[in-house]
């Protein structure tokens, strides 16, 4: 009995600063979340009227707006998810091979990562306005005279390409230690039994790093579900509302409309999207790993 109390004593006082934190900073906000979804408090007063699911029908029924955001941030959530992998892997796949400064080149896709996503975003926010219109004017090249942040079509592809660039050298890390880990003595039996290029890639290669392909995934599908700084820094939800993410309607409800209860619905109705969509890819892509 006393050494299970010691060993409780022991366990509770690692775990216990970060069970602390993870209540007081997510489960606890979280719960007030859901409560005040179901007011009308407007974030300051001290009086609030209990509305039960109301907020909740006016999200889904009768707000096209939070529709409009919904759908642009899933068409940016698919072209980024799949961009990002594609070349993530490429890049991965060529620096796994004997190339000169390797190290270099990895260090190079990867710096941008560290970046924040404000810094991010205003930086290249002056790069499409003020870099590409110098470039445009001294070149005359068409490409770098569009008006990429004007025009809600370049603009989505805008917020496309930093994201990608951003986000880049972190995937390209984790396929990089997916590739690592294939063994060695499963390719020379492949090659010897006549396997090509792409039949050693597509059924060899894919499936042993398909637990790096979930892991990369889910990382790009749910922080771009939840895309907000660098939305915020380089677009600002332009032109006219048309780049605006979901994270972004929320915070604008909440905190520019003085509409707390309502942005709470919102962000909770958001929560169980991400959630499912999440699931659905982890799933979906842990029945195709392969253990070695």
């Amino acid at each position: 009995m006393r050494k299970k109390m010691f060993e409780a004593l022991r366990q509770s006082a690692f775990m216990g600063p970060s069970i602390v934190v993870y209540v007081t900073m997510i489960l606890i906000p979280f719960l007030l979340g859901l409560y005040y979804s179901m007011t009308d408090w407007n974030g300051v007063s001290t009086v609030y009227r209990w509305v039960g699911f109301d907020n909740y029908r006016t999200t889904l029924l009768h707000d096209p707006d939070f529709a409009a955001s919904f759908w642009f941030t899933i068409r940016l959530t698919f072209a980024i998810a799949v961009l990002m992998n594609l070349i993530g892997f490429g890049l991965a796949f060529l620096l796994t091979k004997k190339l000169r400064f390797r190290t270099a080149w990895r260090a190079v896709f990867f710096i941008p990562n560290v970046l924040g996503g404000l810094v991010l975003g205003f930086l290249w926010n002056f790069i499409f306005t003020k870099g590409f219109g110098a470039i445009g004017a001294a070149t005359n090249w068409h490409l770098f005279k569009i008006a990429w942040l004007g025009n809600e079509h370049t603009a989505f592809w805008s917020l496309v390409i930093v994201s990608v660039w951003h986000g880049l050298g972190y995937v390209m890390v984790i396929y990089i230690a997916g590739l690592a880990g294939v063994p060695q003595e499963i390719r020379e039996a492949a090659q010897i039994d006549g396997a090509g290029g792409w039949k050693m890639l597509t059924r060899i290669t894919l499936p042993l790093i398909m637990a790096s392909i979930t892991i990369c995934l889910f990382w790009t599908i749910s922080s771009t579900l939840r895309i907000f700084d660098l939305n915020f820094s380089l677009t600002s939800g332009g032109p006219y509302g048309s780049t605006e993410s979901v994270a972004m309607n929320i915070y604008k409800e909440a905190f520019g409309n003085s509409n707390f209860g309502l942005g709470s619905a919102k962000a909770v109705i958001f929560f169980c999207v991400v959630v499912v969509i999440t699931s659905v890819q982890v799933i979906l892509t842990k029945r195709r790993e392969v253990e070695i």
